[in-house]
């Protein structure tokens, strides 16, 4: 079942064209990683196919699933603690109970952090309390920008794992990454760098 249809998209930003003829179906149980180098347009496609940039995009996006994005900045109130910037995040439209967010917050590495405010937290953990919200949506399309930023092997494993079970359950997840690839022949790549307007 196909999460995800995108049609000869095209991607500007300002008055310069940076991506042209994109076509790509995602299928429950697929993990797309789009690749390319600094400055192609990776950020402001995935932002696209999320449905969160309409200005500067051409084409037709299809998403026949509940979406969720995180994208590489957290977006986190920093005067909030992270149960507060938990509660309800626009980015996945859901509101949780505390019991969820103290056990998404476990899971996480962050117990005992609830009532901090995420300004005086880490990187690192902030970046932890952004992908929390993994654990508190019902979305089976996932779109992650630069997800590994910040986080240490433990956390990068972690992340890895909460993909891998979310496709393995019938989810689907497009994401970004300078780092390796973390996951094979597991993973599909669609390289922007092929669609790089002239």
């Amino acid at each position: 079942m196909s999460l995800l249809d995108a049609k000869d998209v095209a991607i500007e930003r300002g008055d310069r064209s940076l991506l042209r003829g994109i076509s790509l179906s995602v299928e429950a149980g697929e993990l797309w990683q789009l690749i390319g180098p600094n400055g192609v347009g990776k950020s402001s496609l995935i932002r696209a196919l999320a449905g969160l940039a309409r200005l500067g995009v051409d084409g037709d996006i299809c998403r026949s699933a509940a979406a969720l994005y995180i994208g590489h900045s957290s977006a986190l109130k920093r005067a909030l603690t992270p149960v507060d910037n938990l509660r309800c995040h626009p980015a996945c439209d859901v509101t949780v109970g505390d019991e969820q967010i103290a056990q998404a917050l476990q899971s996480v590495s962050l117990a005992g952090y609830e009532s901090v405010p995420v300004g005086a937290l880490s990187a690192g953990q902030q970046r932890r309390v952004a992908l929390a919200r993994l654990l508190l949506s019902d979305a089976r399309l996932w779109f992650l920008d630069e997800p590994f930023t910040a986080l240490d092997a433990m956390g990068c494993e972690w992340l890895e794992q909460q993909i891998a079970e979310h496709i393995q359950l019938g989810g689907a997840v497009l994401f970004t990454s300078h780092q390796q690839s973390r996951f094979g022949a597991q993973q599909h790549n669609l390289d922007l760098s092929l669609y790089v307007s002239a």
